[in-house]
C-alpha cells in the first residue's frame, strides 16, 4: 500500500480525534471511576464473590434444573449480582462507561454520515440504530427503495 498525502492526513486527523477523546471530561470520569472501582477493597470483594459464584453457576448450567444445588446457586448468584450492581463504585463506573460509549457512538455516526447518509454504523444502541446513518436497504425499504 502506498502512502498518499491524503491517507497521511486522514491518519493524522484520526489521531487528533483519538487524543481529543482521551483528553475529554468523559474519558477522565471513566478512568477515575475505573480506578475507584479497582482500588476499593469492599467493591473488589463483591466483584470477586460474584465471579466465584458465577463459576458455580456455569457448572450448574451444564445440568440445568437437575443439578442438586440448582436453586441455591441460582439464588446466590442473583443476590451477589444485585449486591455488586448496587455498590456505589460499580454503579458510577457503569454510568461513566455508558457515557463514554455514547460519545464513541456519536462520533461513529458523525464519521459515517461524513462518508454517506446510507453508511451503516453499528452502535449497539437502539437510538442510534434508528438513526438515518444506520438505515439502508436491509431495513425494509426505509431508505426509499422499493424493497
Amino acid at each position: 500500500m502506498f502512502a498518499t498525502l491524503e491517507s497521511v492526513q486522514i491518519i493524522d486527523m484520526a489521531e487528533d480525534i483519538a487524543k481529543m477523546i482521551l483528553n475529554s471530561d468523559i474519558a477522565d470520569e471513566y478512568r477515575q471511576c475505573l480506578y475507584m472501582m479497582k482500588t476499593n477493597r469492599e467493591t473488589q470483594n463483591k466483584i470477586n464473590k460474584f465471579i466465584k459464584l458465577k463459576e458455580q453457576y456455569e457448572e450448574v448450567q451444564r445440568f440445568g434444573r437437575y443439578h442438586p444445588d440448582y436453586q441455591t446457586v441460582m439464588r446466590n448468584v442473583r443476590l451477589a449480582k444485585r449486591e455488586m450492581d448496587l455498590d456505589e463504585n460499580v454503579a458510577k463506573f457503569k454510568l461513566a462507561e455508558n457515557a463514554l460509549q455514547h460519545l464513541l457512538d456519536e462520533i461513529g455516526i458523525i464519521i459515517g454520515r461524513s462518508v454517506s447518509d446510507s453508511v451503516k454504523v453499528a452502535t449497539g444502541s437502539p437510538f442510534f440504530d434508528t438513526a438515518k446513518a444506520s438505515g439502508g436497504c436491509s431495513t425494509g425499504g426505509s431508505c426509499g427503495c422499493s424493497a
